[in-house]
């Protein structure tokens, strides 16, 4: 079928979704739940698990008739759904029944996902990671602490990663599997941020049980289907909006023309500067999604994670520059829970201090600048003396 083609049948589906399920009526899971069957949730996947089998590019076409239209940014909703775990079951889950059972609640966000990844001694060294999960018959049992889980309080299901075989290198002792969050043995204590938040958590898991059925991947393969995720969740949070002008740097443009009497030279050249950077990575993100097939993103997603994260700090860091003292006037430090529904970016202030995470989150700046070095640019990695050794047998502190 031809792009043409397939760029209509995008089309009409998503007027036809608009049509059956008006956005400013319906709720939001229903009309979440209609794209998912209309298979607009992402058009690359296969018919019946929320996609049409089209080209990935083909997204933005169904994303900017149903926003123009008033829908959600399902993103934003339940991001590591969208952007990690649903890439990740399509690929590894076991079944397709298993696959559409977990992917059409996580499309209409009644079931929203975390990803028990960091630990407090493997953060950037994820590979490292001590939480155990031992074998007992069809089930797994799992110990160990993770950190940093964003919307853990709120998840139904989370992405874990543990360790199976301690015996063996640490990238090959690994084990990849889908916990439920409500479960016997999992306890979620919120992490205050400094815009005092609670936006992520430490999980602990004590004796949880997982079953056989809900492992992606082969036992000890779970370092390749991790590599799934990551690159996805960089891609995702490294892309732009589809449109002109959308992204972070709509704050800035819309905070610009709301207060005219703040305006100097220089503040306007900075403005105009960010403006064209952002362009730059939205131009950027539209070729790497038109060019992309229906399998998922490569290291190079790592471009726009890093672009995206350092240009979100620039951003708000010229916003509070043009306020000048009133950015100092941000007085919500209490300890809060964020509500479904409820805006997490908070005002302008918040979304600074927030943007600080940018580059933490997600791999560090230092990290991706390592992945493109070695995996896009061919660079000679880092020396690491860890290589081939037992991971039980690797000294840590």
């Amino acid at each position: 079928m031809s792009t043409v083609a397939d760029s209509t049948r995008v089309a009409d589906a998503a007027h036809q979704v608009v049509r059956d399920h008006d956005p400013t009526e319906v709720p939001v899971h229903e009309f979440l739940a209609a794209t998912f069957d209309a298979g607009l949730a992402w058009v690359h996947f296969p018919e019946g698990l929320g996609g049409l089998g089209v080209p990935r590019g083909l997204q933005a076409v169904s994303d900017t008739i149903i926003q123009d239209a008033g829908g959600p940014v399902p993103f934003s909703l339940n991001p590591i759904g969208y952007g990690m775990a649903a890439p990740t079951l399509r690929e590894h889950a076991g079944t397709d029944e298993l696959k559409r059972e977990w992917l059409r609640p996580l499309a209409s966000t009644e079931h929203i996902w975390c990803q028990l990844f960091s630990e407090p001694g493997a953060g950037s060294d994820l590979a490292g990671l001590a939480t155990s999960a031992v074998r007992d018959g069809d089930e797994w049992v799992v110990n160990g602490q993770k950190v940093w889980t964003s919307l853990a309080h709120r998840a139904r299901w989370a992405l874990l990663l543990a360790r199976t075989d301690p015996d063996a290198p640490k990238h090959k002792g690994l084990t990849y599997f889908v916990v439920d969050m409500t479960g016997p043995g999992v306890e979620t204590r919120p992490l205050r941020q400094m815009t005092g938040q609670a936006e992520f958590n430490e999980v602990y898991l004590e004796n949880a049980r997982i079953p056989d059925a809900h492992r992606l991947g082969a036992v000890g393969d779970g370092w390749r289907v991790a590599m799934t995720t990551l690159m996805n969740e960089r891609s995702s949070i490294g892309s732009s909006g589809s449109r002109r002008g959308s992204g972070t740097i709509a704050d800035a443009v819309a905070l610009w023309a709301s207060r005219p009497e703040l305006h100097t030279p220089v503040l306007e050249d900075r403005l105009t500067r960010l403006w064209l950077r952002s362009e730059a990575q939205r131009l950027t993100s539209e070729r790497s999604r038109a060019l992309a097939t229906v399998g998922g993103p490569g290291p190079e997603g790592s471009v726009g994670k890093l672009v995206g994260a350092e240009l979100n700090q620039h951003v708000y860091e010229f916003c509070m520059d043009l306020l000048g003292p009133e950015a100092l006037t941000y007085h919500d430090y209490t300890m809060r829970d964020l509500q479904r529904g409820e805006d997490y970016r908070g005002p302008l202030q918040q979304r600074f201090l927030r943007s600080r995470a940018n580059t933490i989150e997600g791999g560090t700046s230092e990290v991706l600048r390592n992945i493109l070095g070695e995996r896009v640019l061919g660079l000679p990695g880092d020396l690491r003396a860890d290589s081939g050794k037992a991971w039980k047998d690797i000294p840590r502190g």
